[in-house]
């Protein structure tokens, strides 16, 4: 499965975007999509996930609210959704795929950069 992830961007705090995630390939094979996010100097953490099928969706708490994953299966494409956005939530955002319940993440996107200016 090939990932690519777009829609990142420089915007004020209280603002909006929108990323998406292509996904390409095996993707019959997906079981859910990830959106995670890593700031500079920090570790990647998790940020939301939904399952392939669309029916379960979670996010970190701090996103709570303000995102909202979705899916768009006949494009086979994720979007994450970011309102009320804050400078904390300045990262390089990535999208990531697992193919079961139990596994890892496989698959990883190339990441796209948000910038949120106070």
């Amino acid at each position: 499965v090939q990932l690519q992830a777009s829609g990142g961007g420089l915007v004020q705090a209280g603002g909006s975007l929108r990323l998406s995630c292509v996904a390409s390939g095996r993707t019959s094979s997906t079981y859910r999509m990830g959106w995670f996010r890593q700031a500079s100097g920090k570790e990647r953490e998790f940020v939301a996930r939904i399952t392939w099928s669309g029916g379960l969706t979670t996010y970190t708490d701090s996103v709570k609210g303000r995102f909202t994953i979705s899916i768009d299966n006949a494009k086979n494409t994720v979007y994450l959704q970011m309102n009320s956005l804050k400078p904390e939530d300045t990262a390089v955002y990535y999208c990531a795929s697992a193919r079961s319940p139990s596994s890892r993440y496989d698959f990883w996107g190339q990441g796209t950069q948000v910038t949120v200016s106070s």
